[in-house]
């Protein structure tokens, strides 16, 4: 019983550690205060700034496009390695498998400072443009779609691809219609995945974007650095959208998988 106890009392801590500071920018997001400390009273002046600053507003239509272009192109790239490294020979799969894992452990101050120093001054591409920020992001989101594939790859059933070419499929068609529908949801998994990197992302937006853009993670340092109280609670606001959002989509996800594995159960 007590071992019980401890367990479930280890499990609120944890809950507790993770979303209690969360909750608290909820709430004062839904006040009139200006510094966390003391509750006022309620108020949607937050949410309003939110949605009616342009600046905030162009901030984030920015981000959500970057991080959806970069997740699509991070998909694409990441699926077409992991199809090449499982389908060839063991020493090339392994090698492409070893080099995938660099950019995932490598610190993400590295991978924008070199990417900016590839780009910038090696290339030659302005650092006006978004090419050095499209690839940073790209970069940063691919390995973790590789990741995302690799494991539906293997538990694919291989000889169906076999058995398509033996019925006179091309090797296009057959990955077209066979490998591709049955390692599908590890790429939504994987394109998920890069969005989220690509809305967190600071330390590689930082050295690769143009000096007239923000994302949200730079543009809440930056105003953290300055004397906008205004900005500063609406961007409490974001933090509570973002996190909703977020956790609305894991709850769809979740029913969504428990769905398709109760069909396939026929229960």
């Amino acid at each position: 019983m007590m071992k019980k106890a401890w367990k479930v009392l280890v499990i609120i801590a944890v809950l507790l550690f993770l979303y209690l500071p969360i909750l608290v920018l909820a709430v004062y997001s839904f006040t009139d205060a200006t510094n966390i400390g003391a509750i006022r009273g309620f108020s949607l002046h937050n949410y309003v700034t939110l949605f009616t600053t342009p600046e905030l507003v162009q901030m984030i239509v920015g981000t959500v496009a970057l991080a959806l272009l970069s997740a699509v192109l991070a998909s694409i790239l990441g699926t077409m390695g992991a199809i090449g490294a499982f389908y060839s020979k063991k020493g090339m799969s392994s090698a492409i498998t070893t080099m995938n894992q660099v950019p995932v452990v490598n610190a993400d101050v590295v991978t924008g400072f070199s990417i900016c120093i590839l780009l910038v001054i090696v290339f030659g591409v302005s650092k006006d443009t978004f090419v050095p920020l499209i690839v940073g992001h790209v970069t940063l989101c691919a390995p973790f779609v590789f990741l995302s594939v690799t494991p539906k790859l293997k538990q694919m059933d291989s000889s169906i691809y076999e058995a398509a070419l033996d019925l006179g499929a091309t090797p296009f068609t057959a990955l077209t219609k066979i490998v591709i529908p049955q390692i599908f949801p590890g790429i939504i998994s994987g394109f998920a995945l890069a969005v989220t990197l690509s809305l967190d992302d600071y330390f590689v937006a930082t050295y690769t974007k143009p000096a007239t853009f923000d994302t949200i993670s730079t543009y809440v340092v930056n105003a953290t650095k300055g004397s906008q109280t205004t900005i500063k609670t609406a961007l409490w606001a974001l933090s509570t959208v973002i996190f909703l959002v977020v956790a609305l989509i894991v709850v769809l996800m979740n029913l969504r998988a428990g769905r398709a594995a109760s069909e396939r159960s026929g229960v």
